[in-house]
């Protein structure tokens, strides 16, 4: 059977179990489906964030994420991939990311899961713009998201 991989960048939400439905539908291969789902938190450092805006740069961004699932699934034994990132007014509790893997065993999932996550919080083409009460201001790149991303690099 061939892999089955999705990316997605929409504005609408995602239901994470139709998500998990789809990606294995079908297969008796997959032992393990790993997800992680990032939400909009409401609060940053003490600070209230009343609404997240993330923007990208449509054709680039898919592309970017569709090489790294490549690299996930060149170096897993994966049986799938879903990675759905949404994008627009994001307000806090409301869904922002989704990745999902599959895999006939656990640790395969786990890490390709966690490799793609650390690449969409370090490498990613996206801009996130936070408003609070004191207005908007865009969220500058932080190093421990970087350094995450850079350990799968390291021989």
């Amino acid at each position: 059977m061939t892999a089955n991989v999705t990316i997605r960048i929409q504005q609408a939400d995602f239901d994470i179990a139709q998500e998990i439905s789809a990606l294995t539908e079908g297969r008796t291969d997959v032992g393990a489906v790993v997800s992680f789902s990032g939400i909009c938190r409401g609060s940053e450092g003490g600070e209230t964030i009343a609404a997240l805006t993330l923007e990208h740069y449509p054709g680039m961004a898919e592309a970017e994420i569709a090489r790294h699932a490549d690299t996930a699934m060149s170096r897993w034994p994966l049986t799938g991939v879903s990675i759905i990132h949404r994008v627009g007014r994001i307000t806090p509790g409301e869904n922002i990311v989704l990745v999902l893997t599959a895999s006939q065993h656990r640790q395969a999932a786990f890490a390709a899961a966690e490799f793609l996550m650390d690449y969409l919080k370090a490498n990613a083409p996206f801009w996130k713009r936070e408003e609070n009460a004191g207005g908007t201001s865009w969220v500058e790149a932080r190093h421990h998201d970087d350094d995450a991303a850079a350990r799968w690099t390291k021989p």
